[in-house]
């Protein structure tokens, strides 16, 4: 592992190995947080980011003052940074994930950006567009609006960069919960010429609004797909609801 990775990674790595090997059975609870700080010689907040990455994974539950209890006993389904991140959904089903930076503008934001990212109206916020490619092919637009302090690290990476979340986390900026809106609207000309359709043609929009572990949104993107190349799915039952992304068919 790097040196430059957060700890909360060698903390989370280790416990999901452990999850993985038995050693902590469905239903079992983890040890507390102050005796993983003191296993790990980290920081009890070091070990709250651990456990929010499990908790992302789909492998723990996510109750505030309690021992994280380990899931289990059904299929998994798509964890929590598959479905956030493109690129990691994208290997996750064995395809390339690509991207290209079209634009990162700083700007003021808009009444619904204000809304959407707990800023004041007018404050200083990064607008990103980038175009997203699965095995070289272009399927998704991408725009992204950030606060001025995440943006800024945004700005700075090559427009090439394949993920901006996984540059992100290096940085410390954690994505640990979300809010998703899925609808369809027509392409307009940017669209058609990013993802080479036709200027109207219907495609699938999710809007997502993205929170860090102590709930400060970091981002509020709105994604446009090609029809035919991604499908969301929805699982129900009385103890988890799950959202999921699955390549789609014309």
């Amino acid at each position: 592992m790097s040196s430059k990775s957060p700890l909360y990674r060698k903390v989370a790595g280790d416990l999901r190995t452990a999850i993985a090997a038995g050693e902590y059975g469905s239903g079992a609870r983890l040890p507390a947080e102050d005796e993983l700080a003191r296993r790990y010689g980290v920081s009890r907040g070091t070990v709250r980011q651990a456990l929010a990455a499990l908790r992302a994974d789909g492998l723990v539950t996510s109750r505030r003052g309690a021992r994280r209890v380990v899931l289990g006993g059904a299929a998994r389904l798509q964890s929590f940074a598959e479905l956030r991140s493109f690129s990691r959904w994208a290997r996750s089903l064995g395809e390339e994930p690509g991207g290209r930076t079209v634009a990162v503008d700083p700007a003021r934001a808009t009444e619904e950006e204000a809304h959407h990212l707990q800023v004041p109206e007018g404050s200083r916020v990064f607008r990103v567009r980038r175009v997203r490619t699965l095995s070289g092919a272009p399927v998704m637009v991408e725009r992204t609006t950030y606060p001025e302090r995440i943006g800024e690290l945004v700005a700075a990476l090559p427009v090439d960069a394949v993920s901006h979340s996984e540059q992100l986390e290096l940085h410390g900026v954690l994505f640990t919960d979300a809010h998703h809106t899925i609808d369809v609207l027509p392409a307009d000309p940017d669209d058609a010429e990013l993802l080479g359709c036709p200027p109207g043609r219907a495609l699938l929009r999710e809007r997502r609004r993205s929170t860090d572990p102590a709930g400060t949104p970091v981002e509020w993107s709105e994604d446009r797909y090609l029809p035919g190349t991604v499908a969301f799915t929805v699982h129900n039952s009385t103890a988890t609801s799950a959202l999921g992304r699955r390549l789609g068919e014309d």
